[in-house]
């Protein structure tokens, strides 16, 4: 493999402009200087959230407003979350990629509202589907005549807090025909804590996205922040963004040697 992976990477959510410009800047950044292609992800609501109080977003149209200047100014192509089918054609007015949530990947409405944008649809593993299974969503966007999609594998549900990833997958998940992505930070998460807030094992991010660069996985996805312990989602299981550039030159180094 001559090539790099490409990199889906960023907030988990917009937080605001300062700060999602800045981290666009700087992914950025380092991807131009590793030949890395990007893409910028961050969601411009969370819908998902276990707890009522936990925070989903500064606003659906405030955040759009951000990412478009993301897009503008940077000149980045962008990934956000989709959870309804009205929100598909809303979201790419400024989205390059629409990214369908794990929960919601046998929502056949929802892939089909997506394929129809025309925009390459990503469509995250459930925590509870077999990489076998993940064909049928593949059809459901390939017969709406969208033949741009990707899958995220994101790890399984072990037990009632943990995740696990079966790096055995890989085969079943390539046999689409379609690009596969890691996701090294949700598939390390901890989710349903007593306290109603996810955790994580960030240490780990590293060990997976080695071993997902060495079983040949197209892409990486991450997300990672300044200061992850004062993210307002997610992070728990996030990147610093001063530990993405040795990441990346370590795991360009182990794709070479492949």
């Amino acid at each position: 493999m001559d090539s790099n992976f490409f990199l889906i990477a960023g907030p988990c959510v917009v937080e605001g402009e300062e700060i999602t410009l800045h981290i666009a800047h700087e992914i950025n950044k380092i991807c131009n200087d590793l030949d890395i292609p990007f893409y910028f992800k961050a969601s411009y609501k969370k819908a998902n959230r276990s707890s009522l109080n936990s925070f989903t977003g500064i606003g659906d149209e405030a955040a759009m407003t951000v990412l478009a200047k993301v897009k503008s100014e940077i000149g980045v192509p962008i990934v956000t979350d989709i959870h309804s089918e009205p929100e598909a054609a809303w979201a790419a007015q400024v989205a390059d990629v629409l990214q369908i949530p794990a929960f919601l990947c046998r929502q056949t409405d929802l892939l089909v509202a997506a394929a129809r944008t025309g925009c390459v649809v990503n469509i995250k593993k459930g925590q509870f589907m077999s990489p076998e299974a993940m064909r049928f969503a593949v059809e459901k966007v390939r017969a709406a005549g969208n033949e741009q999609v990707l899958i995220t594998e994101r790890g399984t549900t072990f037990g009632y807090t943990d995740l696990v990833v079966d790096f055995r997958g890989i085969k079943e998940l390539k046999s689409n025909g379609c690009p596969v992505v890691f996701d090294a930070t949700h598939s390390l998460q901890q989710p349903n804590q007593p306290k109603g807030v996810t955790g994580g094992r960030p240490d780990l991010i590293e060990t997976m996205a080695k071993a997902a660069v060495a079983v040949g996985f197209d892409g990486l996805f991450m997300e990672t922040h300044p200061e992850p312990a004062k993210a307002l989602s997610d992070g728990a299981n996030m990147l610093p963004l001063n530990e993405l550039r040795p990441l990346l030159e370590k795991l360009i180094r182990l794709r070479r040697a492949l």
